[in-house]
Protein backbone atom coordinates (compact mmCIF):
# COMPACT_ATOMS: atom_id res chain seq x y z
CA UNK A 1 0.00 0.00 0.00
CA UNK A 2 2.70 2.40 1.05
CA UNK A 3 4.67 2.25 -2.87
CA UNK A 4 0.73 2.87 -4.11
CA UNK A 5 0.19 6.09 -1.80
CA UNK A 6 4.10 6.97 -3.49
CA UNK A 7 2.95 6.29 -6.97
CA UNK A 8 -0.01 8.58 -6.43
CA UNK A 9 1.98 10.87 -4.23
CA UNK A 10 4.60 11.29 -7.10
CA UNK A 11 2.37 12.06 -10.18
CA UNK A 12 0.13 14.43 -8.35
CA UNK A 13 3.93 16.25 -7.43
CA UNK A 14 4.28 16.22 -11.33
CA UNK A 15 1.41 17.97 -12.10
CA UNK A 16 1.59 20.56 -9.73
CA UNK A 17 5.33 21.11 -10.79
CA UNK A 18 4.63 21.76 -14.49
CA UNK A 19 1.22 23.65 -13.62
CA UNK A 20 3.57 25.76 -11.84
CA UNK A 21 5.79 26.04 -14.36
CA UNK A 22 3.20 27.09 -16.82
CA UNK A 23 2.46 30.06 -15.33
CA UNK A 24 5.50 31.07 -14.07
CA UNK A 25 6.55 30.99 -17.64
CA UNK A 26 3.50 32.73 -18.91
CA UNK A 27 2.82 29.83 -21.38
CA UNK A 28 -0.84 30.80 -21.53
CA UNK A 29 -0.45 34.47 -21.61
CA UNK A 30 1.60 33.82 -24.73
CA UNK A 31 -0.30 32.20 -26.67
CA UNK A 32 -3.11 34.45 -25.55
CA UNK A 33 -1.26 36.99 -27.69
CA UNK A 34 -0.80 34.73 -30.79
CA UNK A 35 -4.84 34.01 -30.71
CA UNK A 36 -4.84 30.73 -28.90
CA UNK A 37 -6.87 30.71 -25.95
CA UNK A 38 -6.26 27.96 -23.71
CA UNK A 39 -6.17 26.54 -20.16
CA UNK A 40 -3.19 24.95 -20.06
CA UNK A 41 -3.47 23.89 -16.56
CA UNK A 42 -7.15 22.69 -16.95
CA UNK A 43 -5.77 20.90 -19.86
CA UNK A 44 -2.79 19.23 -18.03
CA UNK A 45 -5.14 18.05 -15.98
CA UNK A 46 -6.78 16.36 -17.64
CA UNK A 47 -4.14 14.76 -19.24
CA UNK A 48 -2.76 13.75 -16.44
CA UNK A 49 -6.13 11.79 -15.26
CA UNK A 50 -6.33 10.11 -18.35
CA UNK A 51 -2.42 9.19 -18.51
CA UNK A 52 -1.99 8.36 -15.05
CA UNK A 53 -5.99 6.69 -14.58
CA UNK A 54 -4.66 4.45 -17.34
CA UNK A 55 -1.16 3.30 -16.06
CA UNK A 56 -2.69 2.50 -12.63
CA UNK A 57 -5.85 0.45 -13.60
CA UNK A 58 -3.12 -1.72 -15.64
CA UNK A 59 -1.14 -1.67 -12.73
CA UNK A 60 -3.98 -2.99 -10.60
CA UNK A 61 -4.62 -5.36 -13.10
CA UNK A 62 -1.32 -6.64 -13.94
CA UNK A 63 -1.49 -10.00 -12.44
CA UNK A 64 -4.42 -11.04 -13.81
CA UNK A 65 -3.55 -10.15 -16.95
CA UNK A 66 -0.42 -12.00 -17.16
CA UNK A 67 -1.88 -15.16 -16.18
CA UNK A 68 -4.81 -14.61 -18.99
CA UNK A 69 -1.88 -13.73 -21.63
CA UNK A 70 0.39 -16.60 -20.94
CA UNK A 71 -1.74 -19.15 -19.66
CA UNK A 72 0.29 -19.24 -16.55
CA UNK A 73 -1.03 -22.20 -14.19
CA UNK A 74 -0.45 -21.27 -10.32
CA UNK A 75 0.48 -24.00 -7.92
CA UNK A 76 -1.53 -23.88 -5.44
CA UNK A 77 -0.44 -27.55 -4.23
CA UNK A 78 2.55 -28.76 -5.42
CA UNK A 79 2.24 -32.04 -7.71
CA UNK A 80 5.70 -33.21 -8.48
CA UNK A 81 9.63 -32.66 -7.28
CA UNK A 82 10.08 -29.47 -9.78
CA UNK A 83 7.09 -27.60 -8.34
CA UNK A 84 7.80 -28.51 -4.63
CA UNK A 85 11.55 -27.55 -5.54
CA UNK A 86 9.92 -23.88 -7.60
CA UNK A 87 7.66 -22.79 -4.65
CA UNK A 88 10.53 -23.29 -1.93
CA UNK A 89 13.19 -21.73 -4.11
CA UNK A 90 10.76 -18.57 -4.40
CA UNK A 91 9.53 -18.71 -0.56
CA UNK A 92 13.77 -18.79 0.33
CA UNK A 93 14.61 -15.70 -2.04
CA UNK A 94 11.51 -13.90 -1.21
CA UNK A 95 12.58 -14.06 2.84
CA UNK A 96 15.90 -12.91 1.66
CA UNK A 97 15.06 -10.59 -0.40
CA UNK A 98 12.18 -9.42 2.50
CA UNK A 99 9.39 -9.41 0.35
CA UNK A 100 5.72 -11.52 0.83
CA UNK A 101 5.45 -14.58 -0.91
CA UNK A 102 4.67 -14.16 -4.35
CA UNK A 103 2.09 -16.50 -6.48
CA UNK A 104 4.23 -18.88 -7.85
CA UNK A 105 3.52 -20.67 -11.59
CA UNK A 106 4.29 -21.81 -14.69
CA UNK A 107 3.49 -20.81 -18.06
CA UNK A 108 3.34 -23.21 -21.31
CA UNK A 109 6.58 -22.05 -23.54
CA UNK A 110 9.32 -23.60 -24.91
CA UNK A 111 11.30 -20.84 -25.02
CA UNK A 112 13.08 -20.43 -21.41
CA UNK A 113 11.98 -17.37 -19.84
CA UNK A 114 10.44 -15.76 -16.88
CA UNK A 115 8.70 -13.11 -15.52
CA UNK A 116 7.51 -11.03 -12.64
CA UNK A 117 4.56 -8.78 -11.68
CA UNK A 118 2.09 -7.34 -9.62
CA UNK A 119 0.87 -4.16 -7.50
CA UNK A 120 2.99 -3.82 -4.76
CA UNK A 121 6.50 -5.89 -3.31
CA UNK A 122 4.01 -8.20 -1.23
CA UNK A 123 1.42 -9.48 -3.74
CA UNK A 124 3.34 -10.17 -6.92
CA UNK A 125 3.03 -12.86 -9.00
CA UNK A 126 6.68 -15.26 -10.42
CA UNK A 127 5.98 -17.58 -12.96
CA UNK A 128 8.77 -20.22 -15.42
CA UNK A 129 8.18 -21.44 -18.47
CA UNK A 130 7.82 -25.29 -19.02
CA UNK A 131 11.12 -24.92 -21.38
CA UNK A 132 13.10 -23.36 -19.06
CA UNK A 133 12.20 -25.97 -15.90
CA UNK A 134 13.07 -28.90 -18.48
CA UNK A 135 16.64 -27.25 -19.77
CA UNK A 136 18.00 -25.14 -16.94
CA UNK A 137 20.12 -26.99 -13.93
CA UNK A 138 18.80 -25.85 -10.80
CA UNK A 139 21.51 -23.67 -9.57
CA UNK A 140 20.46 -21.55 -13.09
CA UNK A 141 16.99 -21.55 -12.62
CA UNK A 142 17.56 -20.37 -9.08
CA UNK A 143 19.27 -17.16 -10.26
CA UNK A 144 16.77 -16.83 -12.74
CA UNK A 145 14.37 -16.74 -10.07
CA UNK A 146 16.68 -14.66 -8.00
CA UNK A 147 16.69 -11.97 -10.68
CA UNK A 148 12.87 -11.87 -10.84
CA UNK A 149 11.89 -11.42 -7.30
CA UNK A 150 14.70 -8.88 -7.21
CA UNK A 151 12.50 -6.34 -9.86
CA UNK A 152 10.05 -7.42 -7.19
CA UNK A 153 11.87 -5.88 -4.58
CA UNK A 154 13.38 -3.56 -6.40
CA UNK A 155 9.67 -2.20 -6.89
CA UNK A 156 10.06 -2.44 -11.14
CA UNK A 157 6.80 -2.51 -11.65
CA UNK A 158 5.37 0.58 -9.70
CA UNK A 159 8.24 2.40 -11.14
CA UNK A 160 7.84 1.31 -14.66
CA UNK A 161 3.86 2.71 -14.13
CA UNK A 162 4.62 6.05 -12.95
CA UNK A 163 7.03 6.65 -15.92
CA UNK A 164 4.18 5.25 -18.06
CA UNK A 165 2.11 7.55 -16.69
CA UNK A 166 3.79 10.75 -16.74
CA UNK A 167 4.69 9.67 -20.10
CA UNK A 168 1.25 9.06 -21.21
CA UNK A 169 0.26 12.55 -19.92
CA UNK A 170 2.83 15.11 -21.87
CA UNK A 171 2.34 13.01 -25.24
CA UNK A 172 -1.50 13.76 -24.82
CA UNK A 173 -0.85 17.23 -23.39
CA UNK A 174 1.82 18.50 -26.28
CA UNK A 175 -0.12 16.76 -28.84
CA UNK A 176 -2.75 18.83 -27.81
CA UNK A 177 -1.08 21.92 -27.55
CA UNK A 178 1.03 21.67 -30.70
CA UNK A 179 -2.76 20.65 -32.61
CA UNK A 180 -4.00 23.62 -31.41
CA UNK A 181 -1.55 25.87 -33.05
CA UNK A 182 -1.12 24.25 -36.06
CA UNK A 183 -5.15 24.22 -37.23
CA UNK A 184 -4.81 28.03 -36.42
CA UNK A 185 -1.88 29.05 -38.29
CA UNK A 186 -1.88 26.44 -41.35
CA UNK A 187 -5.75 26.16 -41.47
CA UNK A 188 -6.61 29.24 -40.52
CA UNK A 189 -9.52 27.95 -38.30
CA UNK A 190 -10.33 30.72 -35.65
CA UNK A 191 -11.30 28.70 -32.83
CA UNK A 192 -7.95 26.25 -33.62
CA UNK A 193 -10.25 23.07 -32.73
CA UNK A 194 -11.44 22.52 -36.29
CA UNK A 195 -11.01 18.65 -38.14
CA UNK A 196 -7.89 19.36 -38.88
CA UNK A 197 -7.25 20.15 -34.88
CA UNK A 198 -8.33 16.07 -34.71
CA UNK A 199 -6.19 14.99 -37.19
CA UNK A 200 -3.24 16.79 -36.21
CA UNK A 201 -3.68 15.67 -32.94
CA UNK A 202 -3.60 11.96 -33.24
CA UNK A 203 -0.82 12.15 -35.77
CA UNK A 204 0.97 13.71 -32.91
CA UNK A 205 0.06 11.31 -30.09
CA UNK A 206 1.15 8.84 -32.55
CA UNK A 207 4.40 10.50 -33.03
CA UNK A 208 5.47 11.84 -29.86
CA UNK A 209 4.06 8.47 -28.45
CA UNK A 210 7.13 6.70 -30.48
CA UNK A 211 9.67 9.26 -29.00
CA UNK A 212 8.65 8.77 -25.40
CA UNK A 213 8.58 4.73 -25.85
CA UNK A 214 12.32 5.48 -26.12
CA UNK A 215 11.94 6.43 -22.29
CA UNK A 216 10.53 3.98 -21.19
CA UNK A 217 12.48 1.17 -22.64
CA UNK A 218 15.51 2.90 -21.61
CA UNK A 219 14.04 2.95 -17.90
CA UNK A 220 13.18 -1.40 -19.21
CA UNK A 221 16.73 -1.94 -19.95
CA UNK A 222 18.31 -0.15 -17.06
CA UNK A 223 16.16 -2.21 -14.49
CA UNK A 224 17.60 -5.48 -15.98
CA UNK A 225 21.47 -4.98 -14.63
CA UNK A 226 19.46 -3.92 -11.42
CA UNK A 227 17.78 -7.23 -11.38
CA UNK A 228 20.61 -9.03 -12.84
CA UNK A 229 22.93 -7.69 -9.64
CA UNK A 230 19.78 -8.85 -7.20
CA UNK A 231 20.10 -12.22 -9.29
CA UNK A 232 24.06 -12.29 -7.84
CA UNK A 233 23.61 -11.15 -4.66
CA UNK A 234 20.04 -13.75 -4.03
CA UNK A 235 21.65 -16.63 -5.88
CA UNK A 236 25.88 -16.68 -6.91
CA UNK A 237 27.38 -14.43 -9.70
CA UNK A 238 28.26 -17.47 -11.18
CA UNK A 239 25.04 -18.78 -11.21
CA UNK A 240 23.81 -15.47 -12.49
CA UNK A 241 26.18 -15.51 -15.42
CA UNK A 242 25.46 -19.15 -16.11
CA UNK A 243 22.04 -18.57 -16.50
CA UNK A 244 22.54 -15.33 -18.76
CA UNK A 245 24.99 -17.54 -21.00
CA UNK A 246 22.22 -20.29 -21.55
CA UNK A 247 19.84 -17.50 -22.48
CA UNK A 248 22.09 -15.71 -24.91
CA UNK A 249 22.53 -19.42 -26.75
CA UNK A 250 18.88 -20.04 -27.10
CA UNK A 251 19.03 -16.16 -28.99
CA UNK A 252 21.72 -17.30 -30.85
CA UNK A 253 19.90 -20.35 -31.86
CA UNK A 254 16.93 -17.40 -32.99
CA UNK A 255 14.53 -19.19 -30.58
CA UNK A 256 11.28 -17.01 -30.62
CA UNK A 257 10.18 -15.04 -27.60
CA UNK A 258 6.17 -16.75 -26.72
CA UNK A 259 5.66 -14.08 -24.33
CA UNK A 260 2.77 -11.68 -25.53
CA UNK A 261 4.07 -8.27 -26.64
CA UNK A 262 2.84 -6.49 -23.52
CA UNK A 263 4.87 -8.81 -21.25
CA UNK A 264 7.97 -8.63 -22.76
CA UNK A 265 9.40 -6.07 -20.47
CA UNK A 266 8.21 -8.02 -17.82
CA UNK A 267 10.38 -11.32 -18.55
CA UNK A 268 13.89 -12.48 -18.00
CA UNK A 269 14.82 -12.61 -21.75
CA UNK A 270 13.37 -10.46 -24.79
CA UNK A 271 14.28 -13.94 -26.50
CA UNK A 272 15.03 -13.13 -30.53
CA UNK A 273 13.44 -10.10 -32.24
CA UNK A 274 14.66 -8.23 -35.01
CA UNK A 275 14.73 -4.59 -33.76
CA UNK A 276 14.97 -1.36 -35.73
CA UNK A 277 17.06 0.58 -32.81
CA UNK A 278 18.54 -0.27 -29.62
CA UNK A 279 16.73 2.74 -28.94
CA UNK A 280 13.60 0.51 -28.63
CA UNK A 281 14.96 -2.65 -26.95
CA UNK A 282 12.89 -3.77 -23.75
CA UNK A 283 16.47 -5.25 -22.54
CA UNK A 284 20.19 -4.94 -23.13
CA UNK A 285 21.73 -7.12 -25.12
CA UNK A 286 22.86 -10.22 -23.04
CA UNK A 287 26.63 -10.40 -23.52
CA UNK A 288 26.28 -6.34 -21.95
CA UNK A 289 24.42 -7.79 -18.60
CA UNK A 290 26.77 -10.82 -18.90
CA UNK A 291 29.75 -8.51 -18.70
CA UNK A 292 28.38 -5.73 -16.57
CA UNK A 293 28.48 -8.54 -13.69
CA UNK A 294 31.52 -9.98 -14.34
CA UNK A 295 32.79 -6.56 -13.72
CA UNK A 296 30.75 -6.90 -10.53
CA UNK A 297 28.44 -3.66 -11.86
Amino acid sequence: MQRIVLFLATNIAVLALVSILVKALGLEQYLATQGVGTNLTGLLIICGLFGFVGSFVSLLLSKTMAKMGTGTRIIKQPATADERWLVETVAELAKKADIGMPEVGIFPAQQSNAFATGWNKNSALVAVSEGLLQRFGRDEARAVLAHEIGHVANGDMVTLALIQGVVNTFVMFLARILGTIIDRVVFKNERGQGFGYFAIVMVLQLVLGVLASMIVMAFSRWREYRADAAGAKFATRGAMIAALQRLRAETEAHVPNQLPDTLTALGISSGWKQHASRLFMTHPPLEERIEALRRGV
